[in-house]
């Protein structure tokens, strides 16, 4: 059997961040190999790595406050993640991985983004021979390389073997960088399970009390107006309103499974996240996008080619409104194009398993 590494952003905090890492896992798993991730976080090695296990023990019997109750549903959902017993960072990185893995993935998620200091050679997998170095659904999280970066990312991806990115702009990138024309537009790998399959890993939330309420998951500031505009839409539809990241609310513990509960069962979602509005298609809940009021990350782009790709343009309140039409949802055209997106990632998927492969016939299709 086939044995193939994963890696990724780690972020225990973040549940677009596991929730993809776990959809990628899932993905692959179909394809009857063995699939493992290989955490990937600084310090995680040594003493840090002591640390790390006496900070988690310790959040595991004493999960008194709120940050800590919300990292243990992280770390429980994390059960459903297969890691590998190899850990690596930028000042440690395992020799047997050149050979223990069959193939090796890197994203999806921002894994190429210069701004996030925690990017080094791994997310290239330059540890691995050049033959096992593959992307999928990679994301550079930004619209332009730094003048000073762009020969670090030049060298890099032409050593890739198999190229998918996740925007039509990372391709672009990797095209006006290298020259290469052999790189996939792939879908984020949340949108290829279905919403059955989610409902596995689903939890509802012990802190739910409301049966009617609106979604509120930004990732950003969230304005007083703004505020006012989706209280307004509770008031007239009996709803209360559930501040998902709002650190002094109940939810604000909610892990991915949590999450997805939530998304699945809300009359409708606020959101300026990206995976926000994935998860509303999945679940077929109406939702309504609006632009992020902080200046930290900008994700805009990255929104529109996702409603762009599905069509569903008029989800995205350029004025801070919430129009009554937006509250209901038809994303039947959007599920055609969903099929025809699952058919790509399985070609490239199996172009990625016999790449160097002799003779071996791969079985497997996203369903």
């Amino acid at each position: 059997m086939q044995k193939l590494a994963i890696l990724t952003i780690n972020d225990d905090r973040n549940s677009g961040n596991r929730l993809q890492n776990y959809a990628t896992q899932e993905i692959l798993k179909k394809y009857e190999i063995e699939v493992e991730t290989i955490s990937n976080q600084d310090g995680i090695i040594g003493i840090g790595f002591l640390k790390k296990k006496i900070k988690t023990t310790i959040k595991r019997i004493i999960p008194i406050k709120t940050n800590f109750k919300r990292y243990n549903n992280f770390m429980k959902f994390n059960k459903n993640i297969k890691y590998s017993k190899y850990h690596i960072d930028a000042k440690h990185i395992p020799k047997i991985l050149k050979t223990k893995y069959d193939n090796y993935i890197t994203g999806s998620d921002q894994v190429w983004n210069p701004n996030f200091h925690r990017m080094s050679d791994i997310d290239f997998l330059k540890f691995a021979p050049k033959e096992k170095r593959n992307s999928f659904s990679a994301s550079f999280g930004i619209s332009q390389i730094p003048e000073e970066l762009k020969e670090y990312y030049k060298q890099n991806l032409l050593e890739m073997n198999k190229l998918s990115v996740r925007e039509e702009r990372a391709k672009e990138i990797i095209k006006e960088l290298t020259g290469r024309t052999d790189v996939e537009v792939l879908v984020d790998p949340t949108l290829l399970l279905t919403a059955q399959e989610w409902d596995k890993v689903s939890k509802k939330p012990k802190q739910l009390k409301s049966k009617k309420y609106i979604l509120n998951y930004f990732l950003g500031n969230l304005s007083e107006k703004r505020k006012a505009e989706i209280e307004k839409i509770a008031t007239e539809n009996n709803c209360t309103v559930v501040n998902l990241m709002d650190k002094n609310e109940p939810l604000y513990v909610s892990g991915p499974s949590e999450f997805l509960y939530l998304v699945k069962n809300a009359f409708l979602i606020c959101t300026d996240s990206y995976h926000g509005s994935i998860f509303s298609i999945i679940y077929n809940r109406p939702f309504v996008v609006f632009n992020r009021e902080d200046n930290t990350v900008n994700i805009n782009s990255r929104l529109e080619t996702l409603l762009t790709k599905f069509k569903l343009q008029e989800r995205y309140s350029q004025d801070g409104k919430i129009q009554q039409e937006l509250l209901k949802c038809d994303y039947s055209e959007s599920y055609k194009i969903l099929e025809t997106e699952k058919e790509k990632t399985n070609k490239y998927i199996e172009k990625v398993l016999n790449s160097n492969i002799d003779n071996k016939e791969r079985k497997g299709t996203i369903n």
